[in-house]
Parts: structure tokens; sequence; C-alpha cells
């Protein structure tokens, strides 16, 4: 291997270490600075024999009614990405108010939070935040009983799962 390869892949190797540090950075700035936000979960399967133990999320959030993303000719009336607009209720928990392309504007406490959808013209949910929550094996009955997902939201509309929370609103 000549120097130049030498210098090329530990220039490679730097870079790929520096971009590793500035995205573990930016989700620790999301989980110290960001807003929780409770979302309700949909009901899903728990399990997965490949993967062991954990809990696939679905968010009834990202759950459209045909009406809300169609217009009269069958096409979709939302971007495969942009911003959802939420807003929490009096219990705390996330309720959708609109769609943007654009992070502003917003009104009195609203909060906007990315999302992708997979864009076909049928498609009735969009994504938002994490799918999946995985846990110590044999520990599945402690998170049975979630109910919510807890997720910090920077002010960039990105999110991180900080932890599954029950009917009453507890951390599990």
């Amino acid at each position: 291997m000549s120097k130049t390869e030498k210098i090329f892949l530990l220039l490679n190797l730097v870079l790929v270490i520096g971009y590793i540090n500035w995205a573990v950075a930016v989700k620790e700035k999301t989980l110290r600075n960001g807003k929780l936000l409770l979302l309700e979960l949909a009901p899903v399967d728990p399990r997965s024999l490949m993967q062991g133990d954990y809990m696939r999320l679905d968010y009834q959030i990202n759950r459209l009614p045909e009406e809300t993303v169609l217009d009269k000719r069958g096409t979709t009336t939302i971007g495969k990405r942009g911003y959802c607009i939420l807003k929490t209720d009096s219990s705390g928990v996330a309720q959708r108010i609109r769609f943007q392309p654009d992070i502003q504007p917003l009104g009195a406490e609203e909060i906007a939070v990315k999302y992708y959808s997979n864009g076909n013209r049928s498609f009735t949910r969009i994504h938002i935040g994490a799918a999946s929550y995985f846990f110590e094996e044999g520990s599945a009955k402690k998170y049975e009983p979630a109910r919510f997902g807890g997720l910090k939201i920077d002010a960039e509309g990105n999110t991180v799962l900080v932890g599954l929370y029950d009917v009453n609103r507890k951390l599990l």
C-alpha cells in the first residue's frame, strides 16, 4: 500500500469517526434539551423470534384516515416528507393538528415533528419516531402495560425515544 493510499484511508477513517461522534452529540443534545411528548401506542405484536424480546412500536398518530391524505381524485395531499404539527391535550398526550412542508409557521404551543411516508397514492400512514423498543430478554412482562411512547423532540423536529409509559403516564 502506497503512502498516498494510507493517507487517504486514514483521512476516511477520521471522517467516519467524526460523523459518528457528531450524530451521537446531536442525539445527546436532544435528550438533554428536547421537549417530552407522549404518543399513544397502537396495538402491535411484541416479539420477534429472530431478534428476541422487543416491542415493535406503532403510534396512533401514524395512522391516517383516508380522507386526511387523499383528495377527491385520489391524489395524496401531503408530501413524502414534512412536518406533522402536534399539540398536547390536557392529559399531556400529543394530538395531530395538521401537516405542512416546512417547520414554520407554528402556533402557540404547537410542536413540529419530522415525518416521512412511503408516498404511495393509497397510503394511510406516516412514520414518526422510533419503530421498535428493545429490552432485556425475559423482561417482556414489565413492558406489556405500555400505552404511550415517550419521545424527546428538538427544535428541528427530530425525535429520540426515551421510554415507554403506562396508562398513568409513568415511565416503565
